[in-house]
């Protein structure tokens, strides 16, 4: 079982910054990839960043250059550094972790609670 705790949200001005932080514990054999997923009210839940074990990032077209992931992989925690945020970033944002534990070897998908972000001025 793996457990995800997301910290780091909050009200924020446009164009002001916010450093979101996700920490995996639990019986964790390997990490394969953390990521970023956020949800706005009436939309789909969709990708915003990942890195997987080899260091290789995907963002989604609309936070590039804006937004960076990082991986602490000692701690087993992933940051997203968010800069120049828009009102259209608003959303609850969920960190994901596909891994696999000590008991189990088959990779599995696991969901943070999320954390608000709301951008307004």
């Amino acid at each position: 079982q793996v457990q995800l705790v997301e910290s780091g949200g909050g009200l924020v001005q446009p164009g002001g910054s916010l450093r979101l932080s996700c920490a995996a514990s639990g019986s964790i054999s390997r990490i394969y990839t953390m990521g970023w997923y956020r949800q706005a009210p009436g939309k789909q839940r969709e990708l915003v960043a990942s890195i997987n074990s080899g260091g290789k990032i995907n963002y989604a077209d609309s936070v590039k250059g804006r937004f960076t992931i990082s991986r602490d992989n000692a701690k087993n925690t992933v940051y997203l550094q968010m800069n120049s945020l828009k009102a259209e970033d608003t959303a609850v944002y969920y960190c994901n972790a596909v891994a696999t534990t000590t008991v189990q070897t088959i990779a599995s998908n696991y969901w943070g609670q999320g954390t608000q972000v709301t951008v307004s001025s």
